[in-house]
């Protein structure tokens, strides 16, 4: 849209070669609109998966291991995850000894976290697709016991989330699982799919839309990818995207059906 834009206000301004001045300018703020300033340095993208990884899968080995003992529920959830995925061999193996090195006794996160600010950090999206994936993880046994929210909390907070936006977030993902699979057949659909988007049933068409968009966009794999998150790891995203266009879907038509 911008690169248009800006070959015509180029032509408007200096003529003929303003066209390609313009073209060139408006094309680097809509690739900076679709990927954020963290994915314009193809020379970084490897670093970034890398480290975006290394952090998840240790998180998770911390965050099993937080009530003291790894389930078999949640080892199956790690094992299907990485199914789901579609993950090489290799990086199977690789994401493997990182849950286990999380889940070690005594083993010290920060570290880990410091990295992953260093290095992803700047992007907000990804600070926060690497909370949706471990609050899914804590979430693989139908609900979250009181270490593994501390812990949770204790993450976000070093990302930079304060109690009541953690607290928001926590609740959007919540809901959003509830639609894993299509699903819209339980009494509370309707009032889970606002809280899914993150908005209540007093919200304007026009903020239901824009709350929608926001998700959409945030777990858009072109974006993702784009800011650092390995490519097999989008699936994830896309599952969770379903949720939003499904919870989304059920609103508009409730209020398509009330007008």
């Amino acid at each position: 849209m911008f690169r248009l834009l800006g070959a015509f206000v180029g032509f408007f301004i200096f003529g003929f070669l303003g066209i390609f001045l313009g073209y060139f300018i408006g094309s680097f703020i809509d690739r900076f609109n679709a990927y954020g300033s963290v994915g314009m340095n193809p020379f970084n993208a490897a670093r970034r998966q890398s480290v975006f990884l290394e952090t998840t899968f240790i998180l998770m080995g911390k965050l099993a291991k937080a009530d003291g003992r790894v389930s078999e529920t949640e080892v199956s959830h790690v094992e299907q995850f990485m199914q789901k995925l579609g993950m090489t061999r290799e990086h199977r193996l690789k994401a493997i000894a990182l849950f286990k090195q999380g889940s070690s006794v005594n083993y010290d996160i920060h570290p880990q976290i410091g990295e992953f600010l260093s290095v992803c950090g700047a992007s907000g999206n990804l600070k926060q697709m690497l909370l949706v994936y471990l609050i899914i993880m804590g979430l693989s046994d139908g609900q979250l016991n009181s270490a593994e929210e501390n812990l949770l909390r204790e993450i976000a907070g070093r990302l930079g989330y304060h109690y009541a936006a953690f607290d928001h977030l926590l609740d959007m993902v919540k809901n959003q699982m509830h639609f894993a699979g299509g699903q819209t057949s339980s009494p509370s659909a309707l009032e889970d799919a606002y809280r899914a988007l993150g908005i209540s049933k007093d919200s304007t068409d026009q903020e239901v839309k824009r709350a929608y968009r926001k998700l959409m966009s945030q777990y858009h794999p072109d974006k993702l990818m784009g800011q650092g998150v390995p490519e097999e790891m989008v699936a994830m995203a896309t599952e969770q995207a379903k949720e939003v266009q499904t919870a989304y879907d059920l609103i508009k038509k409730s209020r398509e059906q009330n007008r």
